[in-house]
């Protein structure tokens, strides 16, 4: 079991990314994952961080990743744990968990 807390950054906007049209939105998208990810990991530490491209508040390298989303016209939300990218437009849950159990997640 993990007792180290691992943070999963999730850019996005308020409003939908043009090619993501019939997708939850970057919110919605953040608080699924945030559940989801309680359920498959509980009692095991996680930070979750909601970081808006067009508003961005927090650390420089947060900061200096939602102008990457912008300029580079990635598919938001963007999920990101431990600088890897992890998920774009429309993440997967089984890509996100993979990622964590490297972490030494392990799931139930």
């Amino acid at each position: 079991m993990n007792n180290q807390e691992v943070e999963i950054v999730v850019y996005g906007a308020e409003q939908l990314c043009p090619s993501c049209v019939n997708l939850p939105s970057s919110k919605e998208t953040f608080e699924w994952l945030e559940a989801a990810i309680a359920r498959k990991f509980p009692d095991q530490p996680f930070k979750i961080t909601y970081v808006d491209i067009y508003q961005p508040i927090g650390e420089s390298e947060k900061l200096d990743f939602a102008k990457k989303v912008i300029e580079e016209d990635m598919f938001y939300p963007v999920v990101v744990i431990k600088e890897k990218i992890v998920g774009e437009g429309n993440p997967r849950l089984k890509t996100v968990f993979a990622e964590l159990e490297k972490h030494g997640y392990k799931g139930i």
